[in-house]
């Protein structure tokens, strides 16, 4: 089971060290890295101008950790308890791999796309409740990185009252880092220097 599982937590994090972000934008003749936060998330993308590229950008990035949940799910063998661990260090892998990606020196996005579809796949009701967080709070507050941030927050809330114990125990920590990577978002919320949703 652990060589299984190291397996599919080495193909989680190369498949979420794909920095969609980047190689769209880059494609378009922009460097996202020098745009805006210079972060390579959809969000960023959206700042730059390039709206489909925003919107590819967010259902790739959302995919490929809802990708790597479920082809671990599938692939892992036959064992329902080694198939689901497998899913879920896939999943928490592609995240980290979103967040700190091989190709840009470890230097990615702040993780709540791929975050997103982590959940979706992995416990799909805490994945729609995590995306009615993100949905409330951006129409409340109109800053993507608050409403990141609840539904973060909401995703290991959710699973743990559906009954999923062990994904909610993943879930926290790939939270928390979530909002570690919004530090700099907290302190412009703080100042009242951070960007709404669709300020360029």
């Amino acid at each position: 089971m652990f060589l299984t599982v190291s397996i599919w937590a080495v193909l989680g994090y190369l498949l979420g060290s794909i920095p969609f972000g980047f190689l769209l934008t880059r494609m378009a003749g922009t460097d996202i890295r020098q745009v805006g936060s210079g972060n390579i998330g959809a969000t960023n993308v959206l700042r730059s101008g390039h709206k489909g590229l925003a919107l590819a950008t967010l259902l790739l990035d959302g995919g490929k950790g809802a990708v790597a949940v479920l082809l671990a799910r599938q692939l892992a063998g036959p064992d329902a308890i080694t198939a689901e661990g497998a899913a879920m260090m896939a999943g928490a892998a592609a995240f980290i791999g979103h967040c700190f990606p091989l190709w840009l020196g470890f230097r990615g996005g702040k993780g709540v796309a791929t975050l997103l579809g982590v959940v979706l796949a992995g416990v799909p009701l805490a994945g729609l409740a995590a995306l009615l967080a993100w949905a409330t709070a951006a129409l409340l507050t109109r800053y993507s990185s608050v409403a990141g941030m609840a539904a973060a927050l909401a995703a290991p809330v959710a699973a743990l009252a559906l009954g999923q114990e062990v994904w909610a125990f993943i879930l926290v920590p790939l939270a928390l880092l979530l909002i570690v990577r919004h530090r700099d978002n907290l302190a412009r919320l703080r100042d009242g220097r951070e960007t709404k949703i669709g300020a360029r």
